[in-house]
């Protein structure tokens, strides 16, 4: 097949396309970051450098396309809400458009189980769960309206899959780990309620294993929203003993109870959202609350509909993670 994949200078995209082109399929990535679209490059792929906002761009990106891999969007516990409106839904507007558009078979889109949380215990969510009356936060708002965008486009024959993948970590990851590691390095790692929270992760090469079968299963299991993950739950603790053991670092842990903790992440959220620009607190209520409830996924309806297995366990995927960060640095 011909595929486009957007975000293709992010952890995930780099990692789709870097398969896809092992895979022997023609492979287009398009993302912001000229610097990393070199590396997408030197996998074989075509890079083209477009904004999600440039509706013009990704019509021309689509074009004679067969499948597109929509990785891009903006990602984060925190952020002007303009930012994560123009990433998440007017970036998914455009690809939308612009698959109709061009003719394009079939739209993988990348969205997030973050729309599930309510700040409560809640475990093997399924995808027809109920959704709290109030998103968590822009990013899981607008992510959802996203998915609602790339539903309407079902109706109007393309071909679309939603895929919700957990806790993505892996080789070329800039969010999850990375961030752990820069609080290891300045000292002790918070632990709400002391990390007993079972939660899901997702190795990257198993979100990608995920993507290819979406963009291969029967035309009468898309129109869905798939959740994805290593079906491996783990309390926080446990994976963090795990990672920092793994990545040769000696860190300790300092335990905070939960509801103190997100009555200051709020009052951090209030004096950042005062400040000009409104730079990111130090700690979020969202942050707080991820790490402090626990929350699996159901991923029955991934192995049933799409053939979905996770190949790589999180042990693997730590140590492949921790030989890959090493390298890097």
């Amino acid at each position: 097949m011909r595929a486009l994949v957007t975000g293709a200078t992010g952890g995930l995209g780099l990692n789709l396309v870097e398969c896809l082109v092992s895979d022997g399929h023609q492979v287009d990535g398009t993302g912001r970051n000229y610097a990393i679209g070199k590396q997408v490059s030197d996998m074989g792929a075509v890079f083209t450098p477009a904004r999600l906002e440039d509706g013009d761009a990704l019509r021309k990106l689509c074009h004679n396309i067969d499948v597109v891999f929509h990785c891009a969007g903006f990602s984060s516990p925190w952020g002007q809400r303009d930012d994560f409106v123009t990433a998440n839904i007017v970036g998914t507007t455009n690809i939308v458009s612009a698959c109709l558009e061009a003719g394009v078979r079939r739209l993988v889109h990348v969205s997030t189980p973050s729309i599930y949380f309510n700040f409560k215990d809640r475990f093997d969510v399924s995808e027809t769960a109920d959704l709290p009356d109030k998103f968590v936060n822009d990013y899981a708002a607008t992510k959802r309206d996203a998915e609602n965008i790339v539903m309407q486009a079902a109706t109007q024959g393309l071909e679309v899959i939603i895929l919700r993948p957990r806790g993505i970590f892996g080789p070329h990851d800039t969010a999850l780990f990375p961030r752990l590691i820069k609080v290891a390095k300045r000292g002790r790692i918070p632990l709400f309620d002391g990390g007993n929270a079972i939660i899901d992760v997702t190795y990257v090469e198993n979100v990608v294993d995920a993507m290819v079968l979406a963009s291969g299963a029967p035309v009468d299991v898309t129109g869905q929203a798939y959740n994805i993950t290593n079906a491996e739950p783990i309390s926080v603790r446990k994976l963090l003993e795990k990672t920092f053991k793994a990545l040769q670092l000696d860190v300790s842990f300092l335990t905070l109870p939960y509801r103190p903790a997100l009555v200051v992440a709020g009052a951090m959220e209030v004096i950042a959202g005062l400040l000009p620009n409104r730079p990111e607190p130090p700690l979020t209520r969202y942050s707080v609350g991820v790490l402090s409830k626990s929350q699996t996924l159901d991923i029955s309806a991934a192995k049933e509909c799409l053939g979905y297995q996770p190949q790589v366990s999180i042990e693997d995927g730590i140590e492949r993670f921790a030989a890959w960060w090493r390298m890097q640095q």
